[in-house]
C-alpha cells in the first residue's frame, strides 16, 4: 500500500516546504539575533502594536496590524493576506478581481526585522516592511518567493546585478508634491501658496508643515538634506540623502506615509498626483543614479542621542567606495561604464516610461510643454530638456519619472537597462548640449518617448529586457491593472468633454 496516497495533498505541500525560499529566508544567518533585538527594542520603546506592511504593484502601502506581544510568533510564521492585496484589492471594469481570483490562496508576509521603526506621531506603534512568499500549502511552488512582490523582486534583481557586475546601484530621489487646502466638504479647495519657485516667503508660509515633516522623517531614518518651494501652488521638493536602491525606495515610501500623516494633522491634502494643475509644473520625481564598488554601511543617527527608535539598518547609509560613473579628473563626461549605462537607458526609454510615468495623469505632465518635461529620447550634460542628463560629475538624472512612481519597479527597470547597456556596450552617442527644441528646429532627428499610457505599456510589453524587472506573476498583475486603468479612462466623460462638445454643432 502506498501510504502517501492517504495523506492530503496540502500536507504534501507543507512537508515539501522545508526546502523552500521561505524556509531558507527564515533560516538566514543573523535573523534570530535580529528578531530578538527587535523584541528588546519594543520593550524599551513601549511599543504596543506593529504594522506589518508591504508595497503593492502601484506603490501603495498594504498590510495588517497586530499587538506587539505577537511579534516573536509573527516573525517566525508571518501574517497572511489574500494574494490580491498586491494589486490594491480592486476589480476591473468587468468586475473581475485584478491579478488574482477570489479563490486564490493567501500570501505569507514575513517581517524584515532590519526595517523595524517606531512611528513618531504614535510612539506606541511601530512599522516593519515584509517580504512576500507563496502560501506554505499551495499546490504549486509552495513557499516560493511571491513574484508579484515588487520590493522582494528589487532585492533579488539587485543582488543578481551585484554578483555579475561587482557594482551596486545607489539612488537619490527628488520627490515633488503639493500641499493643498481641504474645504469644509473635505475636497480640494485650492493651493496653500502661490506658484513662485524658490521664493523663501512661499517656503516660510509652509514652514510649520515642513518642520513637522522633517521631524518625523529624521525620527524614521530619513536624512533630509535640502528643500525648496517649486513652481506650482503649495509645491515642495524635500530631498533625502542618496543610498542603496532598496533603502532609498523604502525611504520614499516612508516619506509618503509621513506626508499623509502631517496632512491629517493640519487638515490639508498632501498630493503626489502628477499633474493637478495645467499651466504650471507637475510633480516629478527625478532619480539620480550611480553605480559603485565597495563602500561601508554607516549608521547615521541624524543628530539623535541615546537609543535609536528603530533597527540600526533604518538609519544606515552606504558611504564611500568607488563611483564608477565618475572620471578620476572629475570631468562631467562619464567614463565608459557610465556611457554604456546611458546607452542602455536610451535603448529602453519607451519601456522605462511605463514604470516611471505609470498613470494616465502622468502624460498630462509630458504634454504640458514649456515646463522642462522630458519628452525626447536624448541625453546631455546639465541639459534639462533631455530625458537623461548628467546632473553632476558622477551621477545621471532620469527625468521621465513622476511622484506616483513605484520606486521598487523603477529601480529594477533601471538595473535591467544598465545590465543590457553594459553587456552590449551600448553607445549613447554624443551628448546634446543645445536646448532640445532648438536642436529640433536645426534639423536634429530625435524620437519622442511615449505620449500616453497605452503607448508606454505597448513599449514595455515589447521589451524583453525591461520586462525582466517584472518577473513571474508581476507582469501579469501589472498589465491587468494598468490596461484596466487605460480602459476606464477611455470610458470616462470628463469636464473637458462637456466644455468642448456639449453645444457643438457639426
Amino acid at each position: 500500500m502506498n501510504n502517501d496516497a492517504a495523506i492530503p495533498a496540502h500536507l504534501h505541500a507543507a512537508a515539501s516546504a522545508a526546502g523552500t525560499d521561505l524556509a531558507r529566508h527564515l533560516a538566514a544567518d543573523a535573523r534570530t539575533a535580529a528578531v530578538t533585538a527587535v523584541t528588546n527594542k519594543m520593550a524599551a520603546l513601549g511599543i504596543k502594536h506593529v504594522l506589518y506592511q508591504f508595497v503593492s504593484v502601484t506603490g501603495r502601502v498594504m498590510g495588517k496590524a497586530a499587538p506587539a506581544a505577537h511579534w516573536p510568533a509573527i516573525a517566525a510564521r508571518g501574517v497572511q493576506l489574500w494574494y490580491g492585496a498586491v494589486a490594491d484589492v480592486c476589480a476591473d471594469r468587468q468586475g473581475n478581481y485584478i491579478g488574482y481570483g477570489a479563490n486564490a490562496s493567501e500570501l505569507v508576509a514575513i517581517p524584515d526585522p532590519e526595517t523595524f521603526c517606531q512611528l513618531p506621531w504614535n510612539p506606541r506603534v511601530a512599522r516593519v516592511f515584509c517580504t512576500l512568499f507563496r502560501n506554505r500549502e499551495d499546490q504549486e511552488d509552495a513557499g516560493a518567493f511571491l513574484t508579484s512582490d515588487c520590493r522582494g523582486n528589487l532585492r533579488r534583481i539587485h543582488a543578481d546585478f551585484q554578483q555579475r557586475h561587482g557594482m551596486h546601484l545607489r539612488v537619490g530621489c527628488e520627490p515633488e508634491m503639493m500641499w493643498l487646502k481641504r474645504g469644509e466638504d473635505g475636497k480640494f479647495a485650492g493651493g496653500t501658496t502661490r506658484p513662485f519657485a524658490y521664493h523663501i516667503d512661499q517656503f516660510e508660509q509652509l514652514f510649520p508643515v515642513i518642520e513637522k515633516v522633517t521631524d518625523y522623517a529624521q525620527a524614521m531614518g530619513l536624512d533630509m538634506i535640502q528643500g525648496d518651494h517649486e513652481d506650482a501652488p503649495g509645491q515642495l521638493e524635500l530631498n533625502i540623502w542618496f543610498d542603496d536602491a532598496l533603502r532609498n525606495a523604502d525611504r520614499l515610501t516612508t516619506y509618503r506615509q509621513i506626508c499623509a500623516q502631517v496632512a491629517r494633522e493640519f487638515n490639508l491634502i498632501a498630493t503626489f498626483m502628477t499633474k493637478p494643475f495645467m499651466g504650471v509644473s507637475a510633480n516629478g520625481c527625478h532619480h539620480n543614479v550611480s553605480l559603485w564598488r565597495g563602500g561601508v554601511d554607516e549608521v547615521n543617527p541624524i543628530g539623535r542621542d541615546g537609543e535609536l527608535p528603530g533597527s540600526d539598518e533604518v538609519f544606515t547609509y552606504r558611504k564611500g567606495g568607488s563611483n564608477e560613473f565618475l572620471r578620476p579628473d572629475g570631468d562631467w563626461m562619464p567614463p565608459a561604464i557610465g556611457l554604456h549605462c546611458i546607452g542602455g537607458m536610451m535603448e529602453h526609454l519607451p519601456a522605462l516610461t511605463a514604470l516611471g510615468s505609470s498613470t494616465v495623469n502622468s502624460y498630462r505632465r509630458l504634454a504640458d510643454l514649456g515646463f522642462w518635461a522630458p519628452v525626447y529620447r536624448d541625453w546631455g550634460l546639465q541639459n534639462r530638456t533631455c530625458a537623461v542628463r548628467v546632473s553632476a560629475p558622477g551621477r545621471l538624472e532620469y527625468r521621465a519619472v513622476d511622484s506616483l512612481v513605484n520606486p521598487y519597479l523603477m529601480a529594477a527597470g533601471l538595473l535591467q537597462a544598465f545590465d543590457d547597456g553594459l553587456a552590449r556596450q551600448c553607445d549613447p552617442g554624443q551628448p546634446e548640449q543645445r536646448n532640445i527644441y532648438e536642436a529640433l528646429e536645426a534639423g536634429k532627428q530625435v524620437r519622442r518617448i511615449p505620449s500616453d499610457l497605452r503607448e508606454s505599456l505597448d513599449a514595455l510589453e515589447a521589451d524583453p529586457v525591461i520586462l525582466r524587472a517584472l518577473p513571474g506573476e508581476m507582469a501579469r498583475v501589472f498589465f491587468h491593472l494598468k490596461r484596466d486603468e487605460w480602459s476606464r479612462f477611455m470610458a470616462t466623460v470628463t469636464e473637458w468633454d462637456y466644455e468642448r462638445f456639449l453645444e457643438y454643432l457639426p
